[in-house]
């Protein structure tokens, strides 16, 4: 990457002039913004904010950052990130049995678009093992059952620690994570519901959908969370569907929609323009 950037993600108590002191610190050493997107919550009196400017010609290093902004976020009572965007995440991609997600993130991966790096493949299934090795991606395998599942659940948090992981995407995985595996990675772990989140929210929401006869169906990226399919919304899309299409229509139309909503869901969060606030995120698309 020949263009290198810093990025502030920032949320505090709204007051005026935040912008302009922002602004004024990167113009301070001679920073050149190249995006500036923000938000004022009225009702919660919240203001959040993501900029980014060039460091080409920034007088101070990437390590310098953190301590000069430092004043200024603790007199604005700042919440607040600081990311560069040379940097490659190294992604888990847990998976069960149905694997058009896992596919499509490798496709993504191998034609140079997913903006970070597969390190691993995890599953409680072996299927996915051949598609896996093809792309020359480690694959490990995870057999859970009611007697060994924290067990296993100890066995692959070691087994992230030890790849040095940065994000979790959970890829139509179909095993409930522990409190004590996503406290590990708060807000770094992604799933992909099959459902437009929170109606049908749980197993089988096709099925469900299709014996309600809605008229549209939808799929939810967001961070897991304790609460089964209640995490932060990064992203949510939705198909039309009528009462012609059966549950395998259904879902072969799903898995579509499941595949693009994912892709989203890691992009945005791949390239921090997501916020969380409380159940919410704040999304700089």
């Amino acid at each position: 990457m020949s263009d290198v950037n810093a990025i502030l993600l920032i949320s505090c108590p709204d007051s005026k002039g935040i912008v302009a002191q922002i602004s004024e610190f990167i113009f301070k050493y001679n920073g050149n913004i190249v995006h500036a997107d923000q938000h004022t919550a009225k009702d919660d009196k919240l203001f959040f904010m993501r900029i980014e400017w060039e460091l080409n010609g920034f007088s101070l290093s990437r390590e310098e950052i953190p301590a000069a902004f430092r004043p200024l976020a603790e007199k604005l009572n700042m919440k607040w990130n600081l990311y560069f965007n040379d940097f490659v995440p190294r992604i888990a991609v847990f998976v069960s049995s149905h694997l058009h997600c896992l596919h499509d993130l490798i496709l993504r991966q191998h034609m140079g678009e997913l903006g970070a790096k597969i390190e691993a493949v995890v599953s409680n299934h072996a299927d996915a093992r051949d598609l896996v090795h093809q792309f020359g991606i480690k694959f490990y395998h995870f057999p859970i059952n009611k007697n060994n599942k924290r067990e296993q659940e100890e066995s692959e948090l070691k087994l992230l620690q030890e790849l040095d992981i940065d994000l979790v995407v959970l890829a139509r995985y179909m095993q409930i994570l522990t409190a004590k595996f996503l406290g590990c990675y708060p807000q770094k772990v992604i799933n992909i519901h099959h459902s437009f989140l929170p109606a049908f929210a749980g197993g089988n929401p096709y099925q469900q959908a299709y014996e309600r006869g809605v008229k549209i169906i939808g799929a939810t990226g967001h961070y897991a969370t304790e609460k089964l399919d209640e995490g932060p919304i990064i992203a949510q899309d939705v198909i039309k569907i009528s009462h012609r299409d059966d549950v395998a229509e259904i879902q072969m139309k799903g898995k579509d929609l499941e595949r693009i909503v994912l892709a989203r869901a890691l992009r945005l969060h791949l390239e921090n323009k997501v916020l969380v606030c409380g159940a919410k995120t704040i999304v700089f698309e």
